[in-house]
């Protein structure tokens, strides 16, 4: 063979096996599962859930400790700093010991080869496997830099039992994070790799004492500590047994592994010491509400300025062993009850249908069989809007939503960020103010932020009175850059303007709240915070939401597999929980007023309404700027009296120069029938005298039940009979006796209270009623039911 064709086959081997050494290292070195690590956000270790293989094993880390690396080096690796991945001179002697003792009693492996034998899962101790194990830690030093390959040593290395890699040994046997190693703990942790089972509790104490004491002296030997410190350090005791991990915030731990993080470290956005304290409480509370059998709660705290989860609490650590209590039920769809009404409130306000004082319906109402009842199952006649609001009625709630468009509300919640609307709002109706649909603790919670949130930045952004479309946002529970973009310039509108928002949180701010569930309660807050509650039917779903402009609170109380309990309502349950909460919060700011978009108003003290010339008690407000497109007072009337103001005439019966005209606050028959017994004060008209007939300007009775056009189904009885309907009249004049009709039969009369039962047949109807008066009211109504 010619010495050219040699040299030819020699580079054509070279290059194989050049290419060959490229390739021998696996692109991923470590195929191994890890544990699924939470920490807050100054990455304090919040919680973290074992890898599926059974092992402790955090994910891998970049980082390690100084004194460790120290205590490690001194240990395995003295020239590991200087070596190419193989140190001759450890093999050598290694060489020599084995063959003296005539077996192996040293292996002379670096650090680096070491990494090798563990991503190899220990094969077997032979000279193949050795020569193995040098070309690819060669290899791995070229791909990587020292302070890299320690960090894969450092994430590997087995530190007995179950425990793989530094991060987790530490939290297993010291109970805290590698930062704070002290040099025993370093010198310890050192040991263990090249000998684990001595960690096992009970067992080698001694030994393992021993080991660590000569490395520390080995550290003072090469000047890394002083012989005081080698002294204090030997006298630390040994760790016992291993420790439990933290066990915060487990709920989100778990949502972690659902989205698609299992195996992660996340730096979330949680802090540590709100976390811990919210989880007491819950817990402080829980012990409270078991009493009632409520056995489950939930919690989330956060910034509204960019919604950053500050605490999350998924449910309580129940000691009970309840089933239950692994259930997130912060993002359990639960029905809302009463927690949506502020939001339709504001979107009222902003359109002008109402001012903060209006006043609203509040009387038994039918809508194609729905028929809405307050908590209290008594009305008021009529209520303001914001009295509605923070009182959390139920009727008026109804007739606002039946006013503003139960489609629009749908699509509004949709925008503001309600994820659980799955259905057409035809599915929902009206019920979607009362709890007809479901909605997450985390979803409601960050709506009440996104709109705390439009508020502030409103005066902030560039240009000022202007509003950032991504300020209307979810929560979130991941730390990332704050996005200051947005902050570059505005929008003149949002999906709530900022008068609307600063009206409704300024009704929600009472501390004095007329519970919707249980009468008055008292609240002892130092701050203002606008909060509203919410109790699904059935007593099954308590909620309480809080905010000011800096925090938002949530919380749901009740039980995860639906069942109501007697007095779960938002009133006792939660918002104890929520104010609870709040105390541990600092700051006691209170949201600006928006003057750009308010304008100050003179306004009916009686009705809520923009003053007309015949309201007699005029307040002034600051109201929407579209609240001027709202009518003047529509409840005052201008009414003739004789002179005593006994009776009402007209100048058919009285010379004018003899009547008193009176200004009078005139609520329709069926509102007055309801309001007269709650507001002593409220003077019914004077009858008309008896030589003047009455004028058709003001209507004297109104049907409570059936509505014009009703379509009514009555059920049988228990024998199959068709049982009976309960007619109600509401009329002006509590003395007036009136007579009843069905389809031109007598039926008979009422006094006072005009309640009276009734069988009409299936079919059409036409019901009338007379006063004594001679006022007449017709109602036509249709009966479903068959005899």
């Amino acid at each position: 063979m010619s010495r050219g064709l040699k040299w030819k086959i020699s580079t054509v081997l070279l290059g194989v096996a050049l290419v060959a050494y490229y390739f021998s290292l696996p692109t991923t070195l470590f195929t191994d599962p890890y544990s699924t690590v939470l920490e807050s956000a100054r990455g304090d270790l919040l919680s973290a859930a074992i890898a599926p293989d059974g092992q402790w094993r955090f994910p891998e880390t970049d980082t390690v400790p100084e004194k460790f690396t120290a205590a490690l080096l001194a240990y395995e690796d003295k020239r590991f700093r200087s070596h190419p991945g193989v140190d001759v001179l450890s093999l050598g002697r290694a060489f020599r010991q084995n063959l003296a003792a005539k077996r192996v009693v040293s292996g002379g492996s670096t650090l680096t080869m070491q990494v090798i034998r563990l991503a190899r899962k220990g094969e077997g101790r032979t000279v193949g496997e050795k020569l193995i194990e040098i070309i690819l830690a060669t290899r791995l030093e070229w791909r990587h830099s020292k302070d890299e390959v320690l960090a894969l040593y450092a994430s590997h290395a087995p530190f007995g039992g179950n425990v793989v890699g530094i991060d987790a040994a530490c939290w297993r046997y010291f109970g805290r994070d590698a930062r704070s190693l002290s040099w025993s703990e370093a010198a310890l942790l050192a040991v263990l790799p090249n000998a684990p089972a001595l960690i096992h509790p009970g067992r080698n104490r001694a030994q393992l004492k021993a080991k660590r004491d000569r490395l520390l002296e080995r550290l003072r030997d090469q000047g890394h500590i002083d012989a005081f410190t080698c002294q204090l350090a030997q006298e630390e005791p040994v760790p016992e047994e291993p420790l439990p991990l933290p066990r915060n915030a487990r709920h989100l731990l778990a949502r972690m592994q659902q989205e698609e993080l299992a195996g992660h470290t996340l730096r979330s956005t949680l802090d540590q010491h709100v976390q811990q304290r919210v989880e007491q409480i819950i817990q402080d509370h829980h012990q409270r509400l078991l009493g009632n059998q409520i056995h489950h709660s939930a919690a989330i705290v956060a910034e509204v300025a960019t919604g950053r989860v500050l605490a999350y609490v998924g449910n309580v650590s129940n000691t009970r062993n309840y089933r239950g209590d692994d259930v997130d039920v912060a993002r359990a769809p639960r029905s809302t009850g009463s927690i949506l009404k502020p939001f339709l409130f504001a979107a009222s306000l902003e359109e002008g249908k109402i001012l903060p004082g209006t006043l609203l319906p509040d009387i038994p109402i039918f809508i194609n069989g729905f028929t809405p009842k307050n908590f209290s199952k008594d009305y008021d006649g009529a209520v303001p809007a914001d009295r509605a609001l923070i009182r959390s009625l139920n009727v008026p709630a109804v007739n606002l939503l039946r006013n503003y468009r139960y489609e629009k509300f749908h699509s509004l919640l949709k925008d503001l960020g309600m994820t659980t609307l799955q259905h057409p709002p035809d599915h929902y109706g009206l019920s979607l103010i009362l709890g007809g649909a479901e909605g997450t603790l985390w979803d409601i919670t960050g709506m009440y932020a996104s709109l705390a949130r439009t508020l502030n930045r409103y005066f902030t952004v560039a240009g000022a009175n202007k509003y950032m479309p991504k300020d209307i946002h979810p929560l979130t529970y991941r730390l990332a850059p704050i996005d200051t973009t947005a902050a570059v310039a505005g929008e003149a509108s949002s999906v709530l303007d900022a008068a609307s928002i600063y009206q409704t949180f300024d009704a929600l701010k009472e501390v004095y709240r007329p519970g919707e569930e249980s009468g008055w309660r008292y609240f002892n807050s130092a701050k203002k915070i606008a909060w509203k509650t919410g109790t699904s039917f059935g007593f099954r779903d308590g909620w309480a939401v809080g905010v000011t402009p800096d925090y938002v609170v949530g919380v749901w109380v009740g039980n995860a597999d639906g069942e109501g309990r007697p007095g779960l309502t938002g009133t006792d349950a939660a918002a104890p929980v929520m104010f609870d909460i709040f105390s541990q919060l600092p700051g006691n700011r209170w949201f600006r007023r928006p003057e750009a978009e308010m304008t100050r108003i003179t306004v009916c003290a009686k009705s809520g309404y923009r003053n007309s010339p015949l309201c007699d008690e005029v307040v002034t407000r600051w109201v929407h700027t579209r609240g001027l497109q709202t009518g003047a007072c529509p409840l005052h009337r201008r009414v003739h009296l004789t002179g005593d103001r006994k009776y009402r005439v007209h100048s058919n019966c009285e010379p004018v120069d003899r009547m008193v005209d009176v200004n009078w606050f005139v609520l329709p028959p069926a509102q007055e029938y309801y309001f007269r017994p709650h507001n002593v004060s409220y003077r019914s008209l004077p009858p008309f005298r008896k030589d003047c007939q009455p004028s058709s300007a003001v209507v004297a009775m109104d049907m409570i039940y059936p509505k014009p056009g009703a379509r009514i189904y009555i059920p049988r009885d228990l024998n199959g009979q068709l049982g009976d309907a309960v007619f109600e009249l509401a009329h002006r004049n509590p003395q007036a006796t009136v007579f009843w009709h069905l389809d031109g039969e007598y039926l008979g009369s009422t006094q006072r209270h005009h309640h009276l039962t009734v069988r009409p047949g299936q079919g059409k109807h036409i019901l009338t009623i007379m006063d004594e008066s001679g006022d007449i009211l017709e109602q036509r109504f249709e009966v479903l039911s068959k005899m």
